[in-house]
């Protein structure tokens, strides 16, 4: 029952987290990066289906949701514009996301494919970090903690604890808080003396 109940509010933080930052889409405030957000999209749907593969259960589902909800900002972000500035390191990133999938196929072990896309997201992580990093105001805080506290839950609420559960829950949260902290950093950095 508790697993149900950790998992459950890792889904609602999951859709609070995604609400305000679509909001700040479209009222011009946030552009996220397209690419990032397709690159996360793709991979956090991935491992959702490897966590579900080595028994994950209950606890997997929040990142199921949250693959659906990134690919849908991912959308929204290039309707409305947001930073859609793609470099051949985005594309790498990208296509080395989809080449997981025959590792998985080949060794018929979910671990190599999360181990490869968990790599993939964190790097996903690098278009976003250099926006952040010449305009930390256009990212939203609030939307990074949530998820690092939602994959905190998520850790707590999988039906099995392994590698290939729990390291990219994990990973992600750590690059949640060094989001966190470089873009409260450069804001700091940039106020005005």
């Amino acid at each position: 029952m508790l697993k149900e109940i950790l998992s459950t509010l890792a889904i609602g933080l999951t859709l609070l987290a995604f609400l305000p930052y679509v909001l700040r889409i479209l009222s011009g405030a946030v552009r996220p990066h397209v690419f990032s957000w397709i690159i996360w999209g793709t991979t956090t749907c991935i491992v959702f289906l490897a966590q579900l593969d080595d028994g994950g259960g209950i606890g997997a589902w929040p990142i199921g949701v949250s693959g659906l909800m990134t690919m849908g900002i991912a959308v929204l972000a290039w309707a409305r514009r947001g930073d859609i500035t793609i470099t051949r390191l985005d594309w790498a990133f990208f296509l080395t996301a989809l080449l997981s999938l025959p590792f998985w196929v080949l060794t018929r072990d979910p671990l190599w494919a999360v181990i490869i896309l968990t790599g993939v997201d964190v790097l996903g992580f690098g278009p976003t970090l250099r926006k952040s990093w010449h305009f930390p105001h256009q990212e939203n805080i609030l939307f990074f903690l949530l998820f690092l506290v939602r994959n905190v839950l998520v850790i707590l609420a999988l039906e099995h604890h392994s590698l290939t559960t729990v390291l990219f829950p994990a990973t992600i949260a750590f690059a949640c808080l060094l989001l966190i902290l470089l873009v409260a950093w450069r804001r700091r950095v940039l106020e005005p003396a």
